[in-house]
């Protein structure tokens, strides 16, 4: 029996194997919980062909965050299905080329608010989305918000425009763990270090976290080992931390702790 025997989790963002939120899937899956997917647009056939990869082929439901309709339906289809979702993991992020290693002077607010409702504000989409489902898990012993993140409390080069996305999704997250907590509700983020995944391509730059991370983390990094953030958000999704919301658990190799 594993620590996530019985529950009901909709992990969205998954796009390929290589991606975090598959590696936090399939942990999920060998853990106990039965799986559902998210996939939007062009995107979502490959978030179908990725779910054929894990334990179980979980379903896939169509939900671009920006579209009122489609979180809508997904709410009403998993209220129909489940009755209630125990975890909700948001591992969705997209900014427009002129938001990332351009300096911040260069994107326009058109780009600049995509950048912002994709990667912080749909959060908050999904979660009122699910919210009803998410509190009767609540009531019946407590549900789990999780979000994957890149710690946003310091500038990093490239990063750019995204980085204050960031920033705003850490921001967001206290602020629905302050508003869901009687309910039930635990909303808390993971921040990965650097890894080899399809959201990593698309930032410039990007080989100099490769290059230098794994010699200044204390305990060493892998940029191609997600099993220590899937095993973490497992653990933040289950019964395991009770008590612990509004919070930003580093999973860097301890990067965050120590100096150049």
């Amino acid at each position: 029996m594993g620590i996530l025997t019985d529950k009901r989790i909709l992990v969205t963002g998954v796009l390929t194997d290589d991606s975090l939120a598959f590696g936090v899937a399939r942990r999920a899956i060998e853990e106990g919980a039965e799986v559902v997917l998210s996939g939007a647009g062009r995107g979502l056939s490959l978030t179908r062909r990725t779910a054929r990869k894990l334990p179980g082929t979980p379903d896939v439901l169509e939900i671009d965050v920006t579209r009122r309709d489609q979180l809508s339906a997904a709410g009403e289809a998993l209220a129909s299905r489940w009755g209630r979702l125990d975890g909700l993991v948001h591992s969705i992020g997209f900014a427009p080329a002129s938001c990332l290693g351009s300096g911040m002077f260069t994107a326009e607010w058109a780009d600049v608010s995509v950048a912002l409702e994709v990667s912080a504000y749909s959060l908050k989409s999904l979660v009122a989305a699910f919210r009803p489902l998410l509190e009767a898990s609540g009531a019946d012993g407590g549900a789990s918000v999780l979000s994957l993140d890149f710690d946003a409390t310091v500038a990093w080069p490239q990063y750019d425009w995204m980085g204050v996305a960031k920033a705003a999704l850490e921001s967001l997250t206290r602020y629905l763990a302050r508003e869901l907590g009687p309910k039930g509700v635990r909303v808390n983020l993971v921040a990965a270090g650097p890894l080899r995944s399809m959201a990593a391509k698309s930032i410039p730059g990007f080989s100099a976290f490769e290059d230098t991370w794994g010699s200044r983390a204390p305990l060493g990094w892998d940029v191609r080992d997600v099993e220590p953030v899937g095993k973490a958000c497992v653990a933040l999704l289950s019964d395991w931390f009770p008590m612990t919301t509004g919070e930003m658990v580093l999973v860097d190799g301890g990067v965050h702790a120590v100096g150049g």
